[in-house]
């Protein structure tokens, strides 16, 4: 298979980003650029491992984790990312990553991958920063200041525009009872960038019918940007959301526009 040919863009970081998180950013943009023009789409996604969560860790995962842990060694801040797990420095900050949410789509050369960093501070969520790899664009949020974007403001189901995982056989049921009601489903397989995308109002929700599928590092950096833009971050069963060294642990994240909108989609999910 050949090597994906487009480049990449730079990302475009607001300057007011915690240099953690920018350099972050930059160094992730900087290796999936590198890697996939240097490897076929085959062997970006070849897996050797099994990563911090559980799941097999693919080529273009590990890569550009290298680069990210490079960034967080540099500032001495903790590192709490889904292949490497966690890296303990003995500081109060900790640098949570998805290196790549998407990786599938990214191997294949499916321009819909992102990067999310958060800095939870004494495990407490405090800024973050997502960056769509294959158009460089940003989003950027600090926890208790409202953002330069705000969510659509939808509070009512019927005739939403609603991003889903797939649906797995645990939880047909649910991804139907929702896809029924909502006017657009769409499966992009970035969880990341889908909640940034109902941050920005370009879509009205976002979530996992129940597969309990996400990870914190799905979530964290949906945890500052949703509140901050007028939204909320639920887990269908109730579960707090917390930054969690243990990524074995799952949650059915929902993303919403609205908190009434939240718990409606709470409602028909659960039946």
């Amino acid at each position: 298979m050949s090597l994906i040919g487009w480049p990449t863009p730079d990302p475009v970081v607001p300057s007011e980003a915690h240099p953690v998180l920018a350099g972050a950013a930059k160094a992730a943009s900087a290796a999936f650029r590198r890697a996939r023009a240097e490897f076929t789409r085959a062997r970006l996604a070849e897996t050797g491992r099994t990563g911090a969560d559980g799941t097999a860790s693919m080529r273009l995962d590990l890569l550009v984790e290298a680069a990210i842990a490079e960034v967080a060694e540099e500032h001495r801040v903790n590192l709490l990312s889904e292949e490497i797990g966690f890296v303990d420095r003995g500081s109060a900050t900790t640098l949570v990553a998805d290196p790549v949410d998407g990786t599938a789509n990214a191997a294949a050369g499916v321009p819909l991958s992102a990067f999310a960093g958060t800095l939870a501070v004494d495990g407490a969520p405090v800024e973050a920063l997502t960056c769509w790899l294959d158009t460089g664009r940003c989003w950027h949020a600090v926890a208790g200041r409202p953002t330069g974007y705000r969510t659509t403001g939808r509070r009512e189901l019927d005739g939403a525009a609603v991003s889903l995982l797939r649906p797995h056989e645990r939880n047909a049921e649910p991804w139907w009872r929702i896809s029924r009601r909502a006017g657009r489903i769409r499966i992009l397989s970035t969880s990341c960038l889908e909640a940034a995308l109902v941050a920005e109002g370009s879509t009205d929700a976002f979530l996992d019918a129940g597969s309990d599928t996400h990870r914190i590092v799905d979530l964290a950096a949906a945890l500052v940007m949703l509140p901050a833009s007028g939204g909320v971050v639920l887990d269908l069963h109730g579960r707090a959301l917390e930054i969690d060294p243990d990524l074995h642990r799952r949650w059915s994240g929902v993303v919403a526009a609205t908190p009434e909108l939240g718990e409606e989609l709470l409602t028909a999910a659960l039946g």
